[in-house]
């Protein structure tokens, strides 16, 4: 029997320190997969920027992060990490986030402890909830997974809202809640993100999102801190609209792209990225008729 998602996922890190980039598409994934990464994350606001054009302030729908959870557990075998939010709600709404992230393929669930409408976990004006609401959601979670294995991570934003001490006592007040691993947003510094590592007995989450508060520590640096999983969520998706902006103005001034091909993923790459030759196997396999 092949493992569960969420029991992949937890075996990566066993004994290692994995580095997670996002998937802005189910074409990154492949490609995520393809250069050798062991697992992947679908980032809120990547989901919101890059897929709605809407800020990364709660507007996108459970049906909408369940549609693009399928698509990315279906372009690979990666496990995936999915940022839910705020959980669409209370108790209730948070399990059925999770039936649905679940059966959509979700190795592991986040969820962090803003209130509603949240913000990005880099920026001012956040507000949290009691730590006995959400320790509340996270017993939810928890009941209402099928698989004991799907990974439900706690994020606190505490640390941009109150202090740091405040965000160490909140991780340990959730793991007695039911979360598996935690997720400290917005440290800001090393020193910090040791304090934090050093007080809290789970895998840690560390998020190495560019333009942010906490500096962008080596995979070596924060393996060596304790830290599980590092994610780079918005990293592709901000690193290929860099990449269209400047070759959208250079197409404009010389009238033609000839000058980009060298810098282009050619089509003989995207059809074996994207196995485009077993397609047309399968084709002709269908219309042979059966003897």
């Amino acid at each position: 029997m092949s493992l569960s998602p969420g029991k992949h996922l937890r075996d990566l890190i066993a004994d290692a320190t994995i580095q997670v980039p996002g998937a802005p598409t189910a074409l990154f994934a492949r490609l995520i997969e393809r250069c050798g990464y062991e697992a992947m994350y679908l980032s809120g606001a990547a989901l919101s920027a890059g897929i709605l054009d809407l800020p990364d302030i709660g507007l996108f729908t459970l049906t909408e992060l369940v549609q693009q959870t399928t698509y990315l557990t279906r372009a690979c075998a990666l496990p995936l990490i999915v940022d839910a939010d705020t959980g669409f709600g209370d108790a209730l709404q948070v399990e059925r986030t999770i039936i649905e992230l679940e059966a959509a393929g979700a190795a592991a669930i986040q969820l962090e402890d803003q209130q509603s409408p949240k913000r990005c976990g880099h920026l001012a004006g956040k507000s949290l909830i009691d730590a006995d609401a959400m320790c509340t959601k996270l017993r939810a979670a928890a009941a209402a997974r099928s698989d004991s294995d799907l990974v439900i991570i706690a994020r606190t934003d505490a640390r941009g809202v109150t202090t740091i001490d405040d965000a160490i006592q909140r991780a340990q007040r959730y793991l007695a809640a039911g979360a598996d691993w935690i997720f400290p947003e917005a440290l800001q510094s090393k020193q910090e993100f040791e304090r934090f590592a050093d007080a809290i007995d789970a895998p840690l989450v560390a998020n190495m999102t560019e333009f942010g508060k906490s500096p962008l520590l080596t995979l070596d640096e924060l393996s060596e801190l304790g830290y599980s999983a590092i994610l780079y969520p918005v990293t592709l998706l901000r690193i290929a609209m860099k990449a269209g902006e400047a070759a959208l103005n250079l197409l404009a001034v010389e009238g033609t792209q000839a000058d980009l091909l060298d810098l282009m993923q050619t089509r003989e790459e995207l059809y074996d990225l994207i196995d485009y030759g077993a397609f047309e196997q399968r084709d002709q396999d269908h219309s042979r008729p059966q003897k």
